[in-house]
């Protein structure tokens, strides 16, 4: 092998350490019979008067987490759980006319020049 063939090829080895890396921290879909018995009984809990849209497992850093995607009274509600089913992120769209003038106003400053979208 050249100097430069080996070069090339462990450029492209470096290359592909990130993209596998990302690869890594991947979510797939998965069944609700698929979920520990915790995060089962987590997603009871947190589901009540929602509408369950799926699931999902994630790995982040060598750590294993359940997402479950649910409605509530028409907007998107997504509950992050480890594996133990303690929640540790909830994402949910809330309309914008039910937040304070005072977080309105500071969203709009943080988008400066573009618009906060309303919700």
């Amino acid at each position: 092998m050249t100097i430069s063939r080996a070069f090339t090829v462990a450029a492209a080895a470096t290359m592909l350490l990130p993209v596998l890396a990302l690869a890594q921290d991947q979510e797939k879909k998965i069944k609700r019979s698929d979920l520990p018995a915790a995060v089962e009984k987590a997603v009871v809990e947190h589901s009540q008067g929602a509408t369950i849209l799926g699931f999902s497992q994630e790995k982040e850093n060598g750590q294993t987490f359940y997402e479950a995607e649910l409605t509530v009274n028409g907007h998107s509600k997504d509950v992050l759980m480890d594996v133990g089913g303690a929640v540790v992120e909830v994402e949910e769209q809330i309309p914008t006319e039910s937040l304070s003038p005072a977080v309105r106003a500071g969203l709009q400053a943080k988008a400066g020049n573009g618009q906060a979208r309303q919700g």
